[in-house]
């Protein structure tokens, strides 16, 4: 039996399908697939998958990921691509199979594409918008979790970015905190720009890939 990492994108209306949904409609593509899939033990055995780190509802995902195991141990994986991608829609597409280096409790940061605009706001101006916002001291938002509402700071979680225009927005490149201790949301940061300019905006979010504490790209 063999660890594999299947590697797929998640976009145009599967952006949509929440990751409980996601996971019932990879159980069902395993199926029917019939790839040597490891079956967990017990009344109700099903296959046994791992997703890296759950995407928010609405976000793109270029590079996620989930883990199994096969039993056969010399399974081609360069064939998973081609079982799997028929047997799910098309919104979600395998592009290869790897075996796992980095664990998933390591990741630690996401690598995010947000292409911000707003009404009346050109994609020059939203730059500005955002440039100046990011100069504040603070910047204090409400985070919701599941032990309920906390004001935060996520002005010290900008690690990296950069501002481009682009057509039809302001195209923010930015490396957040993500993982199972710290998670910052893109979602956070157009909250922010209503607080403090007082500007509706709207951003098509893309998570471009993971890393772990060290920046090493997850894989």
């Amino acid at each position: 039996m063999k660890s594999v990492r299947i590697w797929f994108k998640k976009q145009d209306e599967c952006i949509y399908i929440s990751h409980l949904d996601l996971n019932r409609c990879v159980l069902r593509a395993l199926h029917k697939s019939r790839l040597p899939v490891w079956h967990t033990e017990g009344f109700n055995p099903h296959p046994f998958v791992t997703f890296s780190l759950p995407l928010s509802l609405g976000f793109k995902g270029e590079n996620e990921s989930m883990d199994v195991r096969l039993i056969d141990d010399d399974f081609p994986l360069s064939s998973i691509p081609e079982m799997l991608n028929p047997c799910l829609p098309m919104g979600i597409r395998v592009f290869k199979a790897t075996e796992p280096v980095i664990k998933p409790g390591k990741i630690a940061y996401a690598r995010f594409k947000m292409l911000c605009s707003g009404k009346n706001t050109s994609p020059q101006k939203m730059c500005e918008v955002l440039k100046n916002l990011f100069s504040e001291e603070q910047l204090i938002v409400e985070k919701k979790s599941k032990k309920g509402v906390k004001e935060i700071d996520i002005k010290p979680y900008f690690i990296d970015y950069s501002l481009n225009p682009q057509i039809g927005g302001a195209e923010l490149n930015i490396t957040l905190p993500a993982g199972s201790t710290n998670n910052v949301n893109p979602s956070l940061i157009t909250d922010a720009v209503k607080k403090y300019r007082g500007i509706d905006v709207d951003c098509c979010v893309t998570r471009l890939y993971l890393m772990n504490d060290k920046f090493q790209v997850f894989e």
